[in-house]
């Protein structure tokens, strides 16, 4: 009477193991497919830099997931007088309101990044701000001979549009390549800019 009982047992425990080993096998495969993605994304542009403003930290984490999925260096845009709350408490005739006001306002950045040569697809993130880049972006984009070189920025807005943001940003590198500008909402997933990351940069 045990021998049916035991040999049910024995298939089923065959059974899971199996069923574990193909799991393990699709899940390998998946990362494999997304490591290849990467890697031909990667590839078609050359070296590339992705390049953060995040005041608040929002902008942040999606630039390190870009930098991370790319395999790409990651710089942060750091303001040489950094932006206090006050500084962009908007509507209160603050830092941030009278810069976005000034189509010539440049605020200084503290950092470099020294081998900007080396680079062929920069990857541009910030948030938006009354409807446009910081103009600390703009002090970013004219500090750098960007010709010949591919370039595209993506944004971080709990509401605002992309608007003309990308076209304003365009102007002022006119000698270099744009690919589609996106804006995403804060918290983005790591997979939705992955997704991205792989359409815009498709040979």
């Amino acid at each position: 009477m045990k021998s049916p009982a035991l040999f049910s047992t024995l298939l089923l425990v065959l059974f899971l193991s199996l069923f574990a080993a193909c799991s393990d096998d699709s899940s390998a495969n998946s990362s494999s497919a997304t490591s290849s993605s990467a890697t031909s994304a990667s590839k078609s542009r050359g070296k590339t830099l992705v390049a953060y403003f995040s005041r608040t930290g929002n902008t942040k984490p999606l630039a390190e997931y870009a930098a991370e999925y790319l395999d790409a260096t990651l710089f942060e845009i750091t303001a040489k007088i950094p932006y206090t709350d006050e500084d962009i408490a908007y509507y209160t005739d603050c830092r941030a309101d009278r810069e976005q006001k000034d189509e010539s306002a440049r605020p200084e950045i503290a950092t470099v990044v020294k081998n900007m040569d080396e680079y062929d697809t920069v990857i541009i993130a910030h948030p938006i701000w009354h409807g446009i880049a910081p103009r600390i972006i703009s002090t970013f984009l004219e500090g750098y001979d960007f010709s010949g070189k591919t370039l595209l920025t993506f944004c971080t807005s709990a509401s605002s549009p992309l608007g003309q943001s990308a076209k304003l940003l365009q102007e002022l590198t006119p000698n270099s390549t744009w690919l589609e500008s996106k804006r995403f909402a804060i918290g983005t997933s790591r997979e939705e800019i992955e997704e991205w990351l792989e359409d815009v940069l498709r040979p």
